[in-house]
């Protein structure tokens, strides 16, 4: 499966590579990133949700049992 870079992540990956280079990000900058970064853990949380709503344990005695949120 291939990576999928998105605008958003290229984005959050200039920001972080200047803040390393040692640059100060202005406020409208930081207010972005931090725009960013909460719209990546939402999207990265729905998706792991997701995956494991689709996930089945399966015990030794044949029995399985859904992981989904109860």
């Amino acid at each position: 499966m291939g990576e999928i870079v998105t605008e958003r992540t290229k984005k959050l990956n200039e920001y972080a590579r200047r803040i390393k280079a040692g640059e100060t990000l202005t406020a409208e900058e930081l207010a972005d990133r931090d725009r960013l970064r909460a719209e990546f853990i939402a999207e990265f949380r729905k998706n792991f949700r997701a995956q494991l709503d689709n996930t089945v344990i399966q015990y030794p005695d044949g029995s399985k049992k859904s992981l989904k949120k109860q």
